[in-house]
């Protein structure tokens, strides 16, 4: 469970009480109290199985693949995998492979909706690169329509390993993977992965 949400179970439930210690009405009870069992069950911070084979680039959070393209950019060709997080999936973070941090760059933006192509372009958004030894792998947290807030607790120097946690966007949000050209994609569009334990794609053996 990630502290947000004893946060706000914590303080939906004293509202509850509040409000039956003044009105003795179960429906207005109700309303925290659903509200309070919402938080809790949103925060939600489930252990995963990591997996271990040197090469590996998984998911940086649970959701739906709704892109997985080979694009250009200023540093070369690169894979885009975009996965979209709904408000009914975990939205703890996780660090796609093992390395060191080598940017955190956190941009202000819009709130669009995060099923929009210029959504990663315009959107309040963590960019977060990754030298993993031989190659690079950045990742962008990005706000949606809903995600008003972005928590990164990573910072340019940090070491890091597959998995581990890293931070979480509240309510509704994508998360966009760029990865070396050369890497074997692991996942189709349509896919549901789960962060940290389902693989993205797979570095040649030769360049691992």
């Amino acid at each position: 469970m990630v502290r947000d949400g004893y946060l706000y179970g914590f303080a939906l439930l004293v509202v509850a009480a509040v409000v039956w210690y003044t009105t003795h009405m179960d429906v207005l009870v109700a309303i925290p109290v659903l509200l309070a069992a919402f938080f809790l069950w949103f925060f939600r911070d489930p252990s995963r199985q990591i997996p271990s084979e040197p090469g590996l680039i998984v998911s940086p959070g649970d959701g739906k693949v709704e892109e997985a393209d080979w694009i250009e950019t200023s540093a070369g060709a690169r894979l885009r995998v975009t996965i979209f997080l709904s408000v009914f999936d975990v939205h703890v973070n996780r660090v796609p492979v093992d390395g060191t941090v080598t940017l955190v760059e956190h941009r202000e933006g819009l709130f669009l909706n995060a099923m929009r192509p210029d959504s990663a372009v315009h959107n309040e958004q963590t960019l977060i690169t990754i030298d993993a030894g031989g190659y690079e792998v950045s990742f962008k947290q990005i706000a949606g329509l809903l995600a008003r807030r972005i928590v990164c607790n990573l910072k340019a120097g940090d070491h890091v390993e597959r998995g581990q946690r890293m931070g979480l966007i509240k309510f509704g949000s994508r998360v966009d993977v760029l990865m070396p050209a050369e890497v074997a994609l692991r996942v189709k569009v349509g896919q549901r992965v789960k962060g940290g334990s389902s693989v993205l794609a797979a570095m040649p053996a030769g360049k691992i």
